[in-house]
């Protein structure tokens, strides 16, 4: 990791969860991350407990709503004005309303398609151009994905979910080879975790928290900390070597082939 001491890295949705845990990891290491969110204040809070711990890195608050591309823009002008422009993207923000095909609503499908799947291209398309302008060959775009973008589980209310998943699937290949194309050593990296214990399902099942709790205490989950030892692992790998996609999930209490077995 001693290569991108200094370097500039963009964590979205780092208010909670993965987003959070990422970003503190990438602050240890020594990077600048700029972290967004909707709402700051958890973001702020985090970066005062970082620096409070003398890490060498700084994290940077950003309020952004994903969801509208104009504020995307806006974020990456300014961190093109203060911080030269982005070396490594997280794209981690993510969401799941509950609605399922037959009966779903048509907002909560549009909003999961704005998040999940066109603000990850649009930070990816912006990174890669902010790379471009500085003649950076060596950055990083990482995709926080899931096992729901590689196989349908049965639970209805996810599988709209899931078909952005598996967007993000695809999209993480084929940036993989557009980058190819373009001659450069830029990497595209998704990682897909299983059931990672954050607030996710509290979202969810806003309407039944013992629901969502129920969730968590099914199966043996993995930890937000989990899934930033994981894009430490990827960042931290050789510039000779691409990891395209990485699989974390438990085989004790969990899902396997769409189906919960002991």
């Amino acid at each position: 990791m001693e290569r991108w001491k200094n370097r500039v890295a963009l964590v979205t949705g780092a208010s909670a969860g993965i987003g959070a845990a990422v970003a503190r990891a990438l602050v240890q290491h020594g990077l600048k991350v700029v972290g967004c969110a909707r709402s700051v204040d958890k973001i702020e809070k985090l970066a005062a407990e970082c620096e409070s711990a003398g890490y060498p890195g700084v994290l940077i608050p950003y309020k952004c709503d994903l969801s509208v591309e104009e504020e995307i823009l806006s974020m990456f002008s300014a961190i093109k004005t203060l911080h030269q422009g982005v070396d490594v993207c997280i794209n981690n923000a993510g969401l799941a309303r509950p609605e399922p095909l037959l009966s779903g609503k048509t907002e909560g499908w549009r909003t999961m398609i704005d998040v999940n799947i066109l603000a990850v291209s649009i930070c990816t398309r912006e990174t890669y151009q902010s790379m471009k302008e500085r003649n950076i060959d060596d950055g990083h775009i990482i995709n926080i994905n899931s096992m729901s973008g590689h196989r349908v589980i049965p639970e209805s209310v996810v599988h709209f979910y899931s078909a952005t998943k598996y967007a993000v699937t695809a999209l993480t290949e084929g940036l993989r080879q557009e980058l190819r194309e373009a001659k450069t050593h830029i990497r595209a990296t998704c990682i897909s975790p299983g059931l990672v214990e954050t607030g996710f399902a509290f979202k969810l099942h806003d309407n039944d928290p013992e629901r969502a709790a129920a969730t968590y205490e099914s199966i043996r989950c993995l930890k937000a900390e989990d899934m930033a030892n994981a894009v430490i692992y990827v960042l931290s790998a050789p510039p000779h070597v691409q990891v395209g996609l990485s699989d974390y999930f438990f085989f004790v209490n969990g899902w396997k082939g769409g189906k919960l077995f002991p």
